[in-house]
């Protein structure tokens, strides 16, 4: 049992001695390896690494197959790769139970319609899923009524079709019409000369989604009058209207502008004789010119609508319209003048 025991002692240094003696002499090696390549400097890189690839290869060949027969995953991938296969073939988004969905070809262009026996606007805007205002618009028509053998033109969508004129582009178009010019480009079958900035061609058909025809402004014959006696204004002058200065009065404009979105009423500024009341198509629009019988005249311009008539007496403050753009109006402001002898005089210089 002792000598056992001596043996076993024997052993374990015997193998502990030559453990250190192979970690001491790997050492010294793996230090001599790494000196020579430090010393080459990469000269030696280039095989290494060949040499590396090449024994992954020769490792990956040898060992693939082995793997493989040997890998429980394999066979359920390439079983589950199968089925979803199958079901990416099987699924279509456009079947049901009820039958295939065939999307329908959009209309690119106008298209004649003969009026069929029975035909109504509504019926015939329904089949070709447009407004019955789109297709009086088209047709020209003044009224809902129709008779078979009619031809109406039926646009693509719901809105205008025009005729393009010398000078017009997307945003004119689209300002005439109250639609954006945004939903023209969108349009897929509008043709541009210039895909750039939206060149159009003079007489060209152009398709203007959701625009409706322009409303006719109002339009009264001028009138004149004579000023009342006795009715006569204090010469201080109050503001007519609310809202921010657009233009301030310059030599070619004696006048001053004021804008608000929100179309308030438009006050007289001074006591007086109402001796104008009309609307024009162009300059000052619907406008009323106020004799105050002290020497001065106001004029309130572009106006969208008119509440008192020639020869009526106003009181300073009272209502005698409403603010808006007709005439020469590119929005709704007020054009305010005050006048001495037929002179147009400094506004800002009278207001309180």
């Amino acid at each position: 049992m002792f000598q056992l025991r001596e043996f076993l002692f024997f052993l374990k240094s015997y193998f502990h001695s030559r453990l250190l003696n192979f970690g001491k002499r790997f050492e010294s090696l793996k230090n001599l390896l790494v000196a020579i390549l430090v010393v080459k400097r990469g000269k030696y890189s280039s095989s290494f690494l060949n040499t590396s690839f090449l024994i992954l290869i020769l490792t990956a060949v040898v060992a693939g197959p082995i793997i493989a027969e040997n890998n429980p995953f394999v066979g359920s991938l390439e079983q589950n790769q199968g089925n979803f296969q199958a079901a990416v073939v099987s699924y279509n988004p456009y079947e049901s139970s009820l039958g295939t969905i065939i999307s329908a070809k959009p209309r690119d262009k106008v298209v004649e319609y003969e009026v069929l026996g029975g035909d109504t606007l509504a019926s015939i805007a329904k089949k070709f899923n447009v407004s019955v205002d789109s297709i009086k618009w088209a047709s020209t028509l003044k009224s809902d009524t129709i008779k078979p053998k009619d031809i109406l033109q039926i646009p693509p969508v719901d809105g205008i079709v025009y005729k393009v004129a010398a000078g017009d582009n997307v945003y004119t178009i689209a300002k005439k019409f109250s639609t954006d010019a945004q939903k023209i480009v969108n349009f897929p079958f509008n043709d541009f000369a210039d895909l750039d900035n939206f060149t159009l061609t003079p007489g060209q058909t152009l398709i203007v989604p959701d625009g409706i025809p322009p409303q006719e402004k109002p339009r009264v014959a001028p009138q004149y009058a004579q000023v009342q006696v006795g009715v006569r204004g204090s010469s201080n002058f109050i503001w007519p209207t609310t809202g921010s200065i657009s233009q301030y009065p310059i030599w070619y404009h004696m006048a001053v502008d004021i804008q608000n979105p929100g179309a308030p009423p438009i006050i007289a500024s001074d006591t007086g004789t109402v001796v104008f009341a009309g609307c024009l198509s162009y300059g000052y629009g619907c406008h009323v010119i106020i004799d105050h019988a002290n020497g001065y005249e106001t004029l309130y311009g572009h106006m969208s609508q008119i509440l008192v008539s020639p020869g009526q007496a106003v009181e300073q403050g009272q209502q005698i319209g409403v603010m808006g753009s007709s005439g020469r109006s590119t929005g709704t402001h007020l054009h305010f003048e005050v006048r001495a002898g037929g002179a147009q005089l400094n506004p800002l210089n009278f207001l309180k």
